[in-house]
């Protein structure tokens, strides 16, 4: 991918430095993280001190420097969710995924972090993973969820390693 991807990216956005966070928000949507290279990318293409991209990047708890999960799971560790249980809940996901909270399994599966609030209350303990909320969260709960992940993340990678890699002929 590389400098390519970022460049489109910054042109998108009229190489306006103004926009650095959602272009920080588009890079990190291509690699899940923000590559040391892209930071540098972004820093040449928006004409800025290397130090600043940094600054930003590091400012934000939503950007991440270290590679990140496939599946990045949230457990709502609020007043709301926390009186019910969600301390629990994050305990067993640290079980199941055998990581413990702001980690990242080996496989690149997985990062799980604990959160202060993730606004929905009402459904606490919640637990989100990538986009979906799941509310009411118990210990069994999240480890089903784990499960049915893992379980579709392997019928998916069985299922495309029986597919012919496409060759290039020279």
């Amino acid at each position: 991918m590389g400098s390519r991807h970022v460049e489109k990216i910054v042109q998108k956005y009229g190489r306006d430095p103004s926009y650095l966070i959602p272009i920080l928000q588009d890079v990190q949507a291509v690699w899940n993280y923000l590559p040391a290279e892209e930071l540098k990318e972004v820093s040449t293409q928006l004409d800025l001190p290397l130090g600043q991209v940094y600054s930003v990047a590091t400012f934000y708890k939503a950007f991440s420097l270290t590679p990140r999960g496939k599946h990045i799971v949230h457990v709502c560790m609020g007043t709301a969710c926390h009186v019910r249980g969600s301390q629990r809940v994050l305990e067993q996901a640290e079980r199941d995924l055998e990581i413990e909270a702001g980690q990242t399994t080996e496989d690149l599966g997985f990062t799980l972090e604990k959160v202060n609030c993730l606004g929905s209350c009402a459904l606490g303990p919640l637990v989100t993973v990538n986009e979906s909320y799941h509310g009411k969260m118990n210990s069994q709960k999240i480890s089903r969820v784990i499960k049915k992940i893992k379980k579709a993340d392997a019928k998916r990678d069985s299922e495309s390693e029986g597919e012919p890699k496409e060759e290039t002929v020279q």
